[in-house]
């Protein structure tokens, strides 16, 4: 009688569960106002007040050069960027426990939040670098109103348009949701901690470059950089969020 030895199979579960995600993802589309309404609500009505103010410039006798350069300092484009840290904060504080709740892991969520987040900026990304090519070819939509083609808007083409959109509003998101990690993990005093640090940093900063006369210098390089550069220095910040929130998450405990 031979006795036959059955080694056990070695199996391997991957630790990204697609299934999962897609989950997570519409969890946070059960309210698509949040994420897809409420910021082009903000950026209408920034539109319509723009148009209104043009309008009432061009009654006045006052269209022409000066008011095409006043336009030009407008941050009307950017008007749903303060909504969307609230945005951030909601996508984490208002499901994170309820998607544990149904089986989710901490990573599984913040994996999901984070292509939500992706998805979001694309969408508006594109639409906001399309419509600063409409405006510039409508000629201000036909009386000279400058709104998405202000700041840097329409100087460099729409990809990079569309590279300084997509950075800032994954920035702004990040912030906002890495923020709520730090309240669900250390609560008021965690929060009070990192405000604290962060101002010291940034008043640290400031007083380095100005006891060593270098602000001249640091506007050189930012300007020798160009908004590309800027604004890949935005999306490593992005990043850092992203990383820093995940890392914070993991043994962040839901109330």
């Amino acid at each position: 009688m031979t006795a036959v030895a059955t080694a056990p199979v070695a199996t391997s579960t991957s630790r990204v569960r697609p299934n999962e995600l897609w989950r997570i993802i519409r969890l946070h589309a059960v309210n698509p106002s949040v994420f897809f309404g409420i910021p082009w609500i903000i950026l209408g009505v920034a539109w319509a007040v723009t148009m209104v103010i043009a309008l009432i410039i061009r009654g006045a006798g006052g269209a022409g050069a000066d008011m095409t350069e006043g336009f030009g300092y407008s941050w009307a484009v950017l008007s749903p960027q303060w909504y969307l840290v609230v945005v951030g904060v909601q996508a984490v504080a208002y499901t994170f426990s309820f998607a544990l709740g149904f089986g989710a892991t901490r990573r599984d969520f913040w994996l999901g939040t984070a292509l939500m987040f992706l998805f979001v900026s694309f969408e508006m990304a594109v639409a906001i670098a399309t419509l600063v090519q409409i405006e510039l070819a409508t000629d201000g939509w036909g009386i000279g109103a400058a709104m998405f083609s202000s700041l840097w808007y329409g100087q460099e083409g729409w990809l990079v348009d569309f590279y300084t959109t997509f950075a800032l509003q994954l920035l702004v998101l990040f912030i906002g949701a890495s923020a709520t990690t730090v309240y669900m993990r250390w609560r008021t005093r965690g929060m009070l901690i990192v405000a604290l640090a962060a101002v010291v940093l940034v008043l640290g900063l400031i007083a380095i470059a100005s006891f060593t006369d270098s602000w001249v210098g640091v506007f050189t390089w930012f300007g020798s950089i160009g908004v590309v550069g800027v604004f890949t220095i935005v999306l490593g910040l992005a990043a850092f969020f992203a990383v820093a929130g995940f890392l914070v998450i993991r043994r962040a405990t839901p109330r």
